[in-house]
């Protein structure tokens, strides 16, 4: 019991000492030990690195997961050691729905196969999304968070030592200053002055000691940047593979709804007479030509026009409102009235009244047929 109350009597002394060491260097009027300019440029690089490390992870948190009560509850779940529920993503949920809105609307209609389509694509990229969101978390978000909540800490520990060692060389400092200025007056021998040197050299080792622990956890942010960096390429290379995965998921639908966007959009207007009102999208793009009359249909002759059969080979481009137009991707003909595209090539191409919006002609040298908007770059 008495070995405690000392213990604490000489805490609260050396915490009364501090306090007034500190108090007296913030006012001026004690003299404080500086730290050299290497080591002050390293706790500069270490306190920047923790400040943009805390900002990097925070934004990523917020890149992987938008929704605030989700990352709140992902971040009790890791306080609590627990794992962290799996979490349907957006696309895959827009997935479900759409699928069992082609269910109820039927999945042989135009409509349904398309939402079918849509929906197992969207429920590919919600996929991509949980794998990125996890290899982004592995491989970068963790390093991050380990730092901040092991090294950095470690750092601000041996840092809040070092600056009491500071306290006490510089108290003690004072002490030996004023013992000397009382030995001066008194013209004698104090024994203050011996005891006040003793502890001087001292709380100089101490200080010296704590001051070099310090010193070579600060070079250690070197290699924290080192492994900040290599973090960071696998996080970008994460990134690019998510990004490929959904270009190609969305390329891959494009064509497919390209390739049967015709029969789709004709049962359509056959259902719903008022779509047939409706200005065709390509009026905005491409000039319109001339309104062919319509033939009046004769027992026997097929009337090409109103049975919406289209014959390239019969098709001449009108004197004016053809346009180039450079080719985006590939296109594979599904028939012999559409026209394979090459990326990258030229063509011409234009519209005639009552075609799909979606579709133009296009010709290439002797080669003619229909082709996707969806492929085309139309150029003035």
């Amino acid at each position: 019991m008495e070995f405690n109350v000392k213990k604490l009597a000489s805490d609260a002394g050396v915490f009364f000492s501090r306090a007034m060491q500190f108090t007296e260097e913030k006012l001026g009027q004690a003299e404080k030990t500086e730290l050299d300019a290497h080591f002050e440029n390293l706790l500069a690089r270490a306190d920047c690195t923790k400040n943009w490390t805390e900002k990097i992870l925070r934004q990523t948190e917020v890149l992987l997961q938008p929704n605030p009560s989700a990352r709140v509850e992902e971040f009790l779940y890791e306080k609590l050691d627990r794992k962290v529920p799996s979490r349907v993503t957006n696309g895959e949920l827009l997935a479900q729905y759409m699928t069992e809105a082609a269910n109820d609307f039927g999945p042989g209609t135009p409509y349904g196969k398309t939402l079918i389509k849509v929906g197992e694509t969207q429920r590919r990229l919600g996929a991509a999304e949980r794998e990125f969101i996890r290899s982004a978390s592995i491989n970068f978000l963790t390093p991050l968070r380990n730092f901040l909540e092991g090294d950095w800490r470690t750092i601000s520990k041996e840092r809040r030592i070092l600056q009491n060692r500071r306290l006490d060389l510089d108290a003690c400092k004072a002490r030996l200053k004023k013992a000397k200025a009382a030995e001066a007056k008194a013209a004698l021998w104090n024994d203050e002055v011996e005891k006040a040197e003793h502890e001087l050299r001292l709380t100089q080792t101490e200080f010296d000691r704590q001051a070099e622990v310090t010193r070579l956890l600060l070079e250690g942010i070197s290699s924290t940047h080192v492994n900040h960096l290599r973090c960071l390429h696998e996080f970008v290379e994460s990134q690019t593979n998510y990004y490929a995965q959904c270009y190609q998921f969305m390329l891959d639908l494009q064509k497919q709804l390209g390739r049967f966007s015709g029969t789709f959009v004709g049962n359509a207007e056959s259902a719903s007479p008022a779509a047939a009102t409706s200005p065709p999208a390509a009026a905005a793009t491409l000039p319109a030509v001339p309104t062919i009359p319509v033939v009046p249909t004769i027992v026997g002759v097929p009337n090409t026009v109103a049975e919406g059969v289209l014959n390239p080979n019969e098709v001449k481009p009108p004197a004016s409102g053809t346009r180039r137009a450079r080719v985006l991707y590939d296109y594979e003909a599904a028939d012999s009235t559409e026209l394979a595209l090459l990326a990258d090539e030229m063509i011409t191409v234009y519209s005639l009244p009552g075609m799909d919006p979606d579709w133009l002609i296009g010709e290439r040298g002797n080669q003619k047929g229909k082709v996707p908007v969806t492929y085309l770059e139309l150029l003035s």
